[in-house]
């Protein structure tokens, strides 16, 4: 691992006291205040209904989100700053959400329209290789790089000839789930915990707040953990929720409470490495308030979202693609299904309709591909396609042989 990578930060920039309306334009800036989302009052990395709302806005009020990278550690490599929450588990940290907000006259059972208006990236962003990602037993090392942000793209001297133009977006954009969504989704990850399966359980490790979340918080057994998504929003990682799209969230509370992280300056469909090129960003929205029964849509398995077809684009104009199916080598397990304990997996060469299998044979041709054509290392081909491969499903109907397309842009290789 780099020498930069190990070196933990002040954040970068001024920020705003969270709560702030600005007298001249009216407009709520939340959030950034301290060094990192446990000193800051309008910062939340953990979720519960009991979790008090930092601001308050009206529907159609613009509001300024100040948010922290996934990791919460900052990322000036020329700051003397020392976070001491790394003598911890650095996933304790993930994932610092702004907020929550309350929505003015929102109730249980409406929906909110979130609609982005602008994001403006940090200075600098990461990106890493480890056991976190997708088909992390593909590399044989961890890796982690650095990137210089503006506007237009990023680079990094880590990584030379590549140039990923910005597609910015949330990967996190949730409400705050009520008491009986709390105790389903406890019960459920419980459940599959218990199976073997993976899960991140509650653990008050760096939770904030603190005194509800944290090690002597009042609900720190129930505090929901940000890294998945859930019915309520939350770490969906669409890079497709860019500046012009419309998210909806369901309200399982009063004032729904709405909070937004983990920003990624750029991402291929999939963030197969585990991580996208994450970043500090302000955060510009606008609300809108669906009452429950009147033009609300019905959200029962997670967030809708609508805007421009531009949003949709691949930003190249030339592309190299590669095709998964689910077959694999006889005697062989995948990693995710170690946890079935079935011996009929193992034995079999090919599983039918198994789309996570093919995705990860489709990874696994990628990677390869950009390692031989480019010369970078396994983990640098890995990271380069989990910030800039699109992982597409190609069709679902041809059994057993399920097919995923793996799409990579080749513009981004400006030094080649």
């Amino acid at each position: 691992m780099r020498t930069h990578a190990r070196i933990i930060t002040a954040l970068i920039g001024s920020f705003a006291v969270a709560g702030t309306v600005r007298a001249d334009t009216g407009v709520l800036i939340v959030g950034g205040d301290g060094h990192h989302c446990g000193e800051d009052s309008a910062c939340i990395n953990r979720l519960h209904p009991d979790i008090p709302l930092a601001a308050s806005v009206a529907p159609g009020q613009t509001i300024v989100f100040k948010t922290r990278n996934a990791s919460d550690f900052a990322l000036d490599p020329d700051s003397s700053y020392v976070d001491a929450r790394t003598n911890g588990p650095e996933i304790g940290t993930v994932h610092p959400l702004t907020g929550p907000v309350r929505i003015e006259g929102a109730e249980r059972g409406d929906v909110i329209a979130v609609t982005l208006l602008d994001i403006a990236p940090g200075p600098f962003g990461w990106t890493s290789a480890s056991s976190f990602g997708f088909a992390s037993d593909l590399i044989s090392e961890d890796d982690r790089i650095l990137w210089r942000l503006n506007r237009e793209f990023a680079e990094s001297d880590d990584l030379a000839g590549i140039r990923i133009p910005n597609g910015a977006f949330p990967g996190v954009m949730t409400t705050l789930p009520g008491r009986a969504e709390l105790e389903t989704i406890l019960r459920r990850e419980q459940a599959l915990a218990d199976s073997g399966g993976a899960v991140f359980l509650p653990d008050p490790t760096h939770a904030a707040p603190d005194e509800i979340c944290g090690p002597n918080g009042s609900a720190r057994s129930e505090c929901l953990r940000t890294l998945p998504p859930r019915e309520h929003g939350g770490n969906a990682d669409i890079r497709y929720w860019r500046v012009g799209v419309t998210v909806y969230l369901p309200c399982y509370v009063s004032g729904c409470g709405l909070a937004i992280g983990d920003l990624h300056f750029a991402q291929g469909d999939g963030e197969i490495s585990g991580t996208a090129i994450e970043m500090d960003a302000d955060v510009t929205l606008v609300t809108r308030l669906l009452k429950k029964g009147r033009d609300a849509p019905t959200l029962t398995r997670g967030p809708h979202y609508e805007g421009p077809v531009r949003a949709l684009d691949l930003p190249s104009r030339r592309f190299y693609a590669v095709t998964g199916l689910p077959v694999k080598e006889p005697g062989s397990v995948p990693p995710d299904m170690v946890y079935l304990k079935s011996p009929q997996v193992a034995e079999l060469e090919n599983l039918n309709k198994d789309i996570n299998l093919a995705a990860r044979n489709a990874v696994d041709e990628i990677v390869t591909y950009i390692a031989e054509t480019y010369g970078y290392s396994r983990a640098e081909a890995y990271m380069i396609a989990s910030v800039a491969v699109d992982m597409r499903i190609g069709q679902l109907v041809d059994t057993p042989n399920v097919g995923v397309t793996a799409l990579l842009p080749l513009d981004i290789f400006v030094g080649r």
